[in-house]
């Protein structure tokens, strides 16, 4: 078996464990659970401005802050709870994140209820699988920040009531749960990729 370390992966996965984990067991993988979709989708919006490793390192406690992710009980959170959260030093203390994030748990149970899950409605966007790829860079950094796709679904969810969800960040949480593989040409997973196709 190869050693983790001599992996060649994307280049912004670093040399940080919880990048380099996060990259070779999640990063690009298809999800189809509701609530993790929920939770990556409020995790991007936060992490809006700031670099991803900052909200990676933070997630456990964003998963207590926010119920296990419970989309029924974030709906229903109030003005104490923000403040709760704001008061939380574990968490990113941004008042508008926060409040988007509660915003977006109430868009999120009315997706649920017209599509009968926000997966139907996500993987709608792509025909319900994986989009191929055009042609695989080599340079992490030539990677687009958006699509038209991407800026379609930030139009879509803003109309149903979303926040924090501007082409970028849709783009990013494209990328993170799979509707897209933007694995460089080098990466260990590509190649993987491209073999399964």
């Amino acid at each position: 078996m190869v050693e983790a370390a001599a992996l060649k992966r994307c280049g912004w996965a670093g040399d940080d464990p919880d990048y380099i984990r996060y990259h070779d067991e999640e990063w690009g993988r298809p999800v189809h659970d509701d609530r993790t979709l929920f939770a990556m989708l409020v995790l991007e919006g936060f992490q809006s401005g700031l670099s991803w490793l900052t909200i990676l390192k933070k997630r456990e406690n964003f998963r207590k802050a926010f119920k296990n992710w419970s989309i029924q009980k974030i709906a229903k959170f109030t003005e104490a709870d923000v403040l709760r959260l704001l008061d939380d030093a574990g968490i990113i203390r941004n008042r508008l994140k926060i409040q988007a994030a509660v915003k977006n748990a109430q868009a999120f149970l009315q997706v649920q209820k017209e599509f009968g899950s926000f997966d139907q409605y996500f993987w709608s966007f792509s025909g319900g699988k994986p989009l191929p790829l055009a042609k695989r860079v080599r340079d992490w950094k030539k990677l687009p920040a958006q699509t038209p796709l991407s800026q379609a679904m930030s139009k879509d969810l803003k109309k149903r009531g979303f926040a924090f969800v501007g082409p970028t960040v849709c783009y990013a949480y494209m990328q993170a749960v799979g509707m897209v593989d933007d694995h460089t040409a080098d990466c260990f997973l590509a190649k993987d990729a491209t073999q399964k196709r």
